[in-house]
């Protein structure tokens, strides 16, 4: 994977287009949005004109002018990249997006064809196997296999369904099998899909008010250092040793800080460009940081923390009756039951009791399929009536034939909800036979994950439909640090709301139309590309894979963006300070002999120190920008501790770096007689 990374950084076509794209930035009207690069590029426009007329030290000047704006360039080229991964991405996306002929349903019931591009929100379309979805929309009727790899690159179809959380459709899909109606939800480009290529282009990408903060930092920074320069002419006026425009604009462009006012740009795209390599899609910069600033991180139960279908575990008899016996009884009731948890019954039969499944065509058998209204189901064959279904139900049918649960099975049935599982009864002949045991299966490695968030200072919370007992057990076994049982959609907002009156920072995900508010009032609200869209038009982040658990990555990803652009402000802020006190000895030492003692590296002459200055101050930002496009590698730790190791490495190694890069420039330049 990070040779695949490695490889696509320097792609050549990303870098083609970065080299022509870092040329137009130079506009002043988009240079102007970057108030440190812009302050550069004036110096260096000031330096070209005064290049033009001035004939002393001609040779110097041009060095130092072409070095400024190579400096402004390389800054460009940054964003440039960033932005060029982004492109080369839509490009990818546009492919999907072609003009289709879709079958329009009429008032009457025929069809008409009309091209995608005159479908409007509130058109109902007709799909076949074969075809691609016209346009975003959610299904009415039917379902069907979609072939999505297109949109997510996962080649394995989905399904699509009219209701519940799984009806979202995306224009540009294919249908493999059987026929849906669909009803058109988005008008010509406000499709998802031409969402989707704006944000990863990064042309809708707005500033985080972090990335606010910085920027203004690193203004009054710059006013600060242009007042000091300014006010340092006088000086050299006094002392005897006035300093040419370009030596002052030189001055200038080295202490203030051009390092990280070069990459911020390139760190906050970036951001958003991982979140893309890892198919999440984030509709602002400033959602991706709320992500590492995430103090309350909430789950579905179901398909997040458990594996979303329930398992048979165990078959617990009622006095008088063998598990064999029950085994057999809750296996044929099971044989045409092909959800997950009736073909974990059959398989749990099989394997614990050797009981294969049999073959019911010559006995005649009568299946009663399961109904929301009995909630229950079962065979009738050779004189043998057979059910099974949750306790209520069973209860009910028992009690028509004047029966009732022994004490015994209910006594089975509160322990196994105590214990977070789910109970279902088997009866046959009007007579219980015993309980089988469902469990909710916990994901491999939850647990060490929820520790992983733990020591990130990140408070886990289990949102799930069921009773408190059940979202007990789950929850210890988990080890979440917290959860929600019978959670209505209020109860999610109210938790939420508490949260963030207590001054933290929550995220959620969720795919159906009730988690909608909650998904809306949550900092950071990942809702998954087969929700509904209700759903996806609520968060601010979409999950083209729809796996909840990636929640976590988005986290990481979010602290990684914050870690990359607080490691690189430390650099570059220890970087001028550095190249202060490698120049201002050297311009000086003739003047002042004395300062010869802070000249340290023992660069040549004046010229060569600032020369020298000037081209490592525009070469550590090219050097800088794979840093700044991968991120700083992240580790769960402290904020102590990710403070004190920012200040060791790139800190300590901001000081050190250009007094080695400057020297060793200072021998080359002055070994070939640049200066």
């Amino acid at each position: 994977m990070a040779e695949k990374k490695s490889k696509s950084l320097w792609d050549a076509k990303i870098i083609r287009r970065a080299l022509v794209d870092s040329l137009v930035k130079l506009d002043p009207r988009t240079m102007m949005k970057n108030p440190v690069m812009f302050v550069v590029e004036v110096g260096s426009v000031v330096t070209t004109l005064l290049l033009l007329r001035e004939r002393q030290s001609f040779a110097f000047n041009l060095q130092i002018t072409l070095w400024l704006w190579f400096t402004v360039l390389f800054a460009n080229f940054a964003e440039a990249m960033a932005e060029g991964r982004g492109k080369a991405q839509a490009d990818t996306l546009r492919k999907a997006r072609s003009e289709t002929q879709a079958k329009r349903l009429l008032p009457n019931g025929w069809t008409e064809t009309v091209p995608s591009a005159k479908l409007r929100a509130g058109d109902v379309v007709q799909v076949t196997a074969g075809e691609f979805v016209p346009g975003d929309g959610e299904v009415i009727e039917g379902v069907a296999s979609v072939d999505e790899s297109a949109i997510t690159g996962e080649s394995a179809p989905v399904i699509r369904e009219a209701g519940g959380d799984r009806s979202a459709v995306t224009g540009g899909t294919r249908v493999l099998s059987d026929v849906i109606k669909v009803r058109i939800t988005s008008n010509p480009g406000e499709t998802f899909l031409d969402r989707m290529i704006a944000l990863v282009e990064g042309a809708e990408r707005q500033k985080t008010p972090n990335e606010i903060a910085l920027n203004i930092l690193l203004a009054g920074l710059t006013i600060i250092f242009l007042l000091a320069v300014v006010t340092l002419q006088p000086f050299a006026i006094y002392s005897g040793s006035p300093q040419t425009v370009f030596v002052l604009v030189s001055l200038l462009v080295c202490l203030i800080p051009t390092t990280i006012g070069g990459l911020l740009s390139a760190i906050g795209i970036a951001g958003m460009d991982r979140l893309v390599q890892h198919n999440v899609l984030a509709m602002s910069g400033r959602a991706v940081e709320a992500a590492g600033d995430v103090n309350t991180l909430l789950l579905d139960k179901t398909g997040t923390i458990t594996l979303g279908n329930r398992q048979a575990a165990e078959f617990i008899p009622a006095p008088g009756i063998t598990t064999a016996e029950m085994a057999d009884a809750a296996q044929l009731s099971s044989l045409a039951d092909e959800t997950p948890e009736g073909r974990s019954i059959v398989v749990l039969a099989k394997e614990r009791y050797a009981l294969r499944g049999r073959e019911l065509a010559s006995h005649e058998a009568v299946f009663v399929p399961f109904t929301a209204q009995t909630r229950m189901s079962g065979v009738n064959l050779d004189g043998r009536e057979i059910r099974k279904g949750a306790v209520d139900a069973i209860t009910k049918y028992l009690h028509q034939f004047g029966t009732v649960l022994p004490r015994e099975i209910q006594a089975s049935v509160e322990q196994i909800s105590r214990s977070g599982g789910t109970p279902l009864v088997v009866a046959e002949n009007q007579r219980a036979l015993g309980v089988i045991y469902l469990k909710d299966i916990v994901k491999g490695g939850m647990r060490e994950r929820f520790n992983q968030l733990r020591s990130m200072g990140i408070k886990t919370v289990m949102i799930t439909g069921d009773n408190p007992l059940t979202a007990a057990a789950i929850a210890r076994e988990a080890g979440v640090d917290d959860f929600l049982a019978e959670a209505t959609p209020k109860d999610k907002m109210d938790l939420i709301r508490r949260e963030q009156g207590a001054g933290k920072l929550v995220a959620m995900t969720g795919d159906g139309t009730n988690d909608a508010p909650a998904l809306a009032q949550a900092d950071v609200g990942v809702a998954m590309n087969t929700g509904t869209q209700a759903a996806k038009e609520a968060g601010n982040m979409v999950d083209l894979d729809s796996n909840p658990t990636k929640l976590i990555e988005v986290v990481a990803i979010g602290k990684q963006l914050l870690m990359t652009r607080g490691a690189l402000t430390t650099f570059s802020i220890a970087n001028d300070v550095a190249k202060y006190f490698a120049i201002i000895p050297a311009m000086f030492a003739g003047t002042f002999p004395v300062l010869n003692a802070l000249n340290i590296m023992h660069l040549q002459t004046p010229e060569s120190a600032i020369l020298s200055a000037v081209i490592f101050n525009a070469l550590i930002i090219i050097a800088l920008i794979p840093l700044a496009l991968r991120g700083v590698a992240y580790k769960p730790m402290s904020a102590e501790s990710l403070l004190r190791q920012n200040l060791l490495v790139y800190g300590f190694g901001g000081l050190i770096v250009p007094f080695i890069g400057i020297k060793l420039i200072d021998l080359l330049i002055t070994g070939v007689k640049l200066v």
